[in-house]
């Protein structure tokens, strides 16, 4: 527990949450890459599917964990915290964000009349881009708030606007 508490900078309890979810949202996304990739190739099954699942999950849990740690090297720098926790709270927002963001976009799409059949898939998606930005812009700040990175994310938010072209 020490060394979790120096890597990440933990000064009190409640922090360790954000390597614990950190943690086992990997977990889940290797388990989730795992059985499409196995999926992919027809396995389903039997103890060897149960076998290949759990080392393919693993190997999945390594690989990302490694990139993940990989990417908060390359941007301590860039983003500026006063705890590295503070990084995996963002990447957890970010991770959160958008996927609820595309999420939302299809009943939205629903509700306007635009479905998948009633129009050309370059049309379709096109749309449900320009409709998945403003949901994820709200929703980065949002979520962001509930996880104490409204600091952050507010301004991460006026340099993206900014990019745009759209001045706040």
């Amino acid at each position: 527990m020490e060394s979790i508490k120096n890597r990440w900078d933990i000064q009190k309890k409640w922090q360790y949450i954000f390597p614990l979810l950190g943690y086992f949202g990997n977990l889940a996304s290797a388990y989730l890459l795992a059985a499409f990739a196995l999926k992919l190739f027809k396995q389903n099954g039997g103890l060897a599917y149960w076998l290949a699942l759990l080392f393919t999950t693993l190997a999945f849990h390594f690989l990302l964990l490694r990139f993940f740690l990989w990417c908060f090297d390359k941007l301590k720098n860039k983003w500026v915290t006063q705890y590295r926790w503070e990084m995996i709270a963002i990447f957890i927002v970010f991770a959160i964000t958008g996927s609820l963001s595309a999420k939302l976009a299809v009943p939205l799409m629903n509700w306007i009349g635009i479905y998948p059949e009633t129009l050309p898939s370059f049309w379709y998606w096109c749309i449900r881009i320009f409709i998945i930005l403003p949901i994820y812009q709200v929703l980065l700040i949002v979520i962001g708030w509930l996880f104490g990175q409204y600091r952050f994310f507010y301004s991460f938010e006026k340099k993206m606007l900014k990019r745009l072209g759209i001045k706040i």
